[in-house]
């Protein structure tokens, strides 16, 4: 009996794209056919203000292939990946961008890689094109995946990547309302790979990635992921109240061999609002983490659809 050919699911999150939507999809299509293999195309609209929308309703109506999924309002790229990994059906999963750098000809490269036998195969760029800004936010991010999730070093994290259905389950199956997708994949695969493709200049617009975006992303990974915030503040208090302790038994020592001295006003002020200071840090940090447990609680799924199409 023939094998049927695998169905690769492609997930798209879409912000701020209008003018280049019908050429991504366009392109990712024509590929898939010159290559000769079945994809689904799945875009979720991340909440974009621009007519992005009314673009993938469009092509979703037009196209069988294409599924169009508009969020309530914008989540942020990694729930938009996510919502897009659960709303797939097939065999492998392809993740990559809006905007023509992760070129559609490419794919020929992640899926020839994964039918290797790996769980996880994300593309290396022979040169990116990036801003300087996030190259530099890309380095710190990569040294939190390599502290938080245990990255192999070898291994390089791209947003174009292909992984198995097996492997999307067990994402999914991790509960969070805070999706941060290259951590979920790495917990989820043990045999990961590279893959050498091409990145483009970006031909329309600018990176939707801000230093803003990038810092909130970094707090995710703090926060949602890890302990080190905690571990820090801490380490820090146990220093503080060692301190703290020898400045009293210095002060005692003082006052007993030398007597008291209304100048010591000063220090009790200077030591108390220290103190104070990082009484209230520690409280904050620690009421960050409750806050996102609550909100993990209180709500079964990271985002909300407003409609689908396809």
């Amino acid at each position: 009996m023939e094998q049927a050919s695998p169905l690769y699911s492609i997930v798209i999150p879409v912000y701020r794209s209008e003018k280049i939507l019908d050429k991504t999809i366009s392109r990712i299509l024509g590929v898939s056919e010159n290559e000769g293999f079945k994809v689904e195309l799945l875009m979720v609209n991340d909440g974009s203000p621009d007519d992005s929308w009314e673009i993938l309703e469009r092509a979703a109506k037009a196209d069988s292939r294409i599924k169009a999924i508009n969020l309530l309002r914008n989540y942020g790229q990694h729930t938009a990946v996510y919502c897009g990994i659960k709303e797939s059906t097939g065999d492998f999963i392809i993740t990559m961008d809006d905007d023509l750098q992760n070129p559609p000809e490419e794919l020929k490269h992640l899926i020839r890689k994964i039918n290797e036998g790996y769980d996880l195969v994300f593309a290396e760029f022979h040169q990116k094109m990036h801003a300087g800004f996030r190259r530099i936010g890309t380095r710190i991010i990569a040294s939190l995946n390599n502290k938080i999730f245990g990255k192999p070093k070898h291994l390089r994290l791209t947003n174009f990547r292909i992984f198995t259905r097996a492997t999307a389950n067990r994402v999914l199956a991790y509960k969070t309302n805070y999706p941060y997708i290259p951590g979920l994949l790495l917990m989820s695969a043990s045999r990961m790979a590279n893959v050498k493709t091409e990145h483009h200049k970006r031909e329309i617009g600018s990176s939707n990635y801000t230093l803003i975006r990038i810092l909130r992303l970094v707090a995710r990974l703090l926060f949602n992921y890890s302990s080190y915030p905690l571990k820090i503040v801490s380490g820090a208090g146990i220093v503080i109240s060692l301190l703290s302790f020898l400045a009293g038994v210095f002060y005692i020592a003082k006052s007993i061999f030398l007597g008291t001295e209304v100048e010591g006003w000063t220090t009790i002020v200077a030591l108390l609002s220290f103190l104070c200071g990082f009484i209230l840090i520690m409280l904050g940090i620690m009421g960050e983490y409750l806050a996102r447990i609550m909100n993990q609680l209180a709500s079964s799924e990271p985002y909300q659809i407003r409609e689908r199409i396809g």
